[in-house]
């Protein structure tokens, strides 16, 4: 019979073993949440950690009893101590893992039609936790967000242009939550430079997309479907849109048959970009954009007496923490209801949030109190969430971030 035969106690062979065979064991009381399916194990459920860890490392998370749960990345500074990357007991967490994360990806987004532009991997709702890949056709954007994902920023790159063989691979880490984790704010290049000032196609118009500069990684995808659900409504129509940021919404209203529009928002730059997507598009005849604040205009508007026949509100985030959820629904009632007053009877409020913390329920909520304070009679038309391509996973709240609704405003 064959004995195993362990090396001395202090040995460097017997050391590199219990390294690679780092475990966290769970607490009792609290492990459900994570054996229930969430990535995330936070500092103050865990019992115990054998071996000495470094930020990064991969780690096998154990259940109170010992029983395999998954394998994830740790960082000791982190309150989030352990990411989990998969829950198979067998898989190696290498570079072939992620080429094999990031095809199955692909296919997925293939098979629900997307193309050209998507959101690639959406951090945890694709097993990726805290990496996010935009892809604008030949083009992808990189952030990773926690120190375990960073350490495999190589391997990323290399399934990237082992899958896709992109024009370039631009890296966005310039996002204060990477400090939470030790980790330096940056941005650059991740293949050969490229100008990364480039033109994309969504719905039948051109946008001009700042890779280098422009907000989050660049353009917001996460609204591509909800663009198209405004064509039936502003047919004709006199459109106001306030918040908005290089246009979007405004010059898909103008493609679909709007009358008017009119877009506002508080950056020159981004209403200098909006003027060059018009031009683009050969709308600069339909669609004007205003560098003005908002809420400020919406107000006055108000009281001048002054209406549209669809007012669009896609303001930013009022809040990324809970302490500050009651002063978030504040904001977006009080900018619903301006927006409300300004739509003509029989005429459409189109409206979104992207602040995780507010749920949908308590988001529609809201906008029914806006409607009481402002009197005015309200119809759902649409209501749903972010494009298909940045999928939900229930009990993952921050998978499900966006509401986006269309209301009949009577």
């Amino acid at each position: 019979m064959n004995h195993l035969i362990l090396p001395e106690i202090g040995s460097p062979i017997l050391y590199a073993y219990f390294c690679r065979m780092i475990r966290v064991k769970l607490k009792r009381k609290i492990s459900g949440r994570v054996l229930n399916g969430h990535p995330w194990v936070f500092a103050n459920e865990v019992q115990q950690i054998s071996g000495q860890v470094e930020a990064g490392d991969t780690v096998v998370v154990e259940a109170h009893d010992g029983s395999f749960v998954g394998k994830g990345y740790i960082n000791p500074k982190s309150q989030i101590l352990v990411r989990i990357l998969t829950r198979q007991k067998e898989e190696t967490v290498d570079a072939a893992f992620f080429h094999r994360r990031i095809a199955a990806a692909w296919a997925y987004r293939q098979r629900l039609g997307y193309q050209e532009n998507c959101r690639l991997i959406f951090g945890e709702a694709d097993d990726m936790p805290q990496l996010i890949i935009d892809k604008f056709n030949d083009y992808f954007v990189l952030q990773t967000l926690a120190y375990g994902m960073d350490k495999w920023k190589p391997a990323i790159v290399a399934a990237l242009e082992s899958i896709f063989s992109p024009k370039g691979i631009y890296e966005r880490n310039d996002v204060p939550v990477r400090e939470l984790e030790g980790l330096p704010q940056q941005k650059g290049f991740l293949s050969a430079p490229f100008d990364p000032k480039i033109i994309i196609r969504e719905n039948g118009l051109q946008f001009h997309v700042d890779l280098e500069n422009g907000q989050k990684t660049g353009y917001f995808l996460d609204q591509q479907d909800n663009r198209r659900a405004i064509q039936h409504i502003v047919k004709g129509a006199d459109v106001l849109g306030a918040f908005c940021y290089t246009g979007t919404f405004e010059l898909h209203a103008g493609h679909y048959g709007a009358k008017s529009v009119l877009g506002l928002d508080i950056s020159g730059n981004a209403i200098a970009q909006s003027d060059r997507n018009a031009q683009l598009n050969g709308l600069d005849n339909i669609c004007r954009f205003q560098e003005i604040n908002a809420f400020d205009a919406l107000k006055q508007w108000t009281k001048e007496g002054k209406s549209w026949d669809v007012v669009m509100l896609d303001p930013p985030s009022f809040t990324k923490t809970r302490e500050n959820i009651q002063k978030a629904i504040t904001g977006y009632k009080e900018i619903n209801l301006r927006g409300l007053k300004l739509v003509r009877p029989g005429g459409f409020l189109v409206t979104s949030s992207c602040t995780s913390l507010v749920s949908p329920e308590l988001f529609l909520q809201t906008i029914q109190m806006a409607a009481k304070d402002a009197r005015r009679k309200i119809r759902q038309v649409v209501f749903q969430a972010q494009s298909a391509d940045h999928p939900i996973v229930y009990g993952l709240e921050n998978t499900h971030y966006l509401k986006f609704l269309i209301v009949q405003v009577l």
